[in-house]
């Protein structure tokens, strides 16, 4: 893991999100899913998890049973024919996804998604679906997270049938991602210093897009190995608020939720540090805009970039 190769894994991604729109426009990976598929199980860790959440939760509003369950797990969902086992890990090597894969090897369909053909994970695989991020030499995942997320769209265009519009995402996503890295010196300076607190750094999304918080908090701990932590925007009300009290408390808040002006007024009155990342910013939080950021798919796809080159100006730093 090393913080310049990093760096430039970031400045690689609007053109790796263009080359996986190629092709995906080329070639349908999913089209080899089993007929009659009645329940999908995402398994992975990490990262992997993190996009497999928001992956099984937009399934089950379009009325497909779906869950995302840690890799780790001793109890899980039993193994059967119409049971869709989509195990997810950029390495392909995870010792808990592929243990938790092995319980459903021959007996439910399986589908392994990686960034590295041959893994161990593809070994019994009835579909294999590469991420096609290309090699991430930083040793952090961070094209594979967002082309996780980009296949796990396309998948449920797969399973529910619904328009391929993916590719065009895809194309909106890079844009959005180099509107961002093109303007950094503007935004990224006031984000550091916004940010660079003593008691580390705390992420807010909704629900749909909670693996934002999740990815953002999860880079701030494994490069610059600084305090970070995720919370759902409504939840924040229950389990976060009380920080506010007594931690020099600054966040990131990934705007979309019902509940964010409730989070932003204890944030008010305590005096905490926010900074709010696309559209919809509420009073008192410095607010971070780029391209495409009316759209909650863009937005799913790109927002994690500040966190991200956040932590690799902390890391190159230290």
């Amino acid at each position: 893991m090393k913080p310049e190769p990093y760096l430039a894994d970031l400045e690689a991604k609007p053109a790796a999100l263009e080359a996986l729109a190629r092709a995906l426009d080329e070639r349908d990976p999913f089209a080899g899913l089993p007929r009659d598929v009645r329940r999908v199980v995402f398994l992975g860790m990490g990262s992997s998890r993190y996009a497999a959440g928001v992956a099984a939760l937009r399934l089950r509003a379009a009325g497909v049973d779906a869950v995302a369950e840690y890799a780790s797990a001793a109890l899980g969902y039993p193994p059967s024919r119409d049971t869709l086992v989509v195990a997810v890990s950029a390495t392909g090597g995870s010792r808990e996804t592929l243990d938790a894969l092995a319980r459903h090897r021959g007996r439910s369909p399986t589908l392994a998604l990686t960034n590295v053909p041959g893994s161990p994970i593809t070994e019994g695989a009835d579909l294999v679906v590469e991420m096609l991020a290309g090699e991430e030499r930083g040793g952090v995942a961070c094209r594979t997270f967002q082309h996780t997320l980009a296949l796990l769209l396309a998948l449920h265009d797969a399973l529910t049938g619904g328009a391929a519009g993916v590719p065009g995402l895809l194309r909106r996503a890079a844009a959005a991602t180099a509107d961002l890295l093109d303007r950094r010196e503007s935004w990224l300076p006031d984000a550091l210093a916004l940010l660079d607190g003593p008691h580390g750094v705390y992420a807010i999304a909704p629900a749909e897009r909670l693996s934002s918080a999740e990815q953002s908090a999860l880079m701030v701990r494994e490069g610059p190995r600084r305090p970070a932590d995720a919370c759902e925007t409504g939840d924040w009300a229950h389990v976060d608020v009380y920080l506010t009290k007594t931690l020099d408390y600054r966040a990131i808040l990934f705007p979309g939720s019902r509940y964010d002006e409730q989070a932003m007024d204890w944030a008010r009155r305590r005096g905490s540090a926010v900074l709010a990342v696309g559209r919809g910013a509420p009073e008192g939080a410095r607010a971070i805009r780029y391209a495409g950021d009316e759209d909650p798919d863009v937005a799913l796809l790109t927002e994690t970039l500040v966190a991200e080159l956040v932590a690799a100006s902390w890391w190159r730093a230290a």
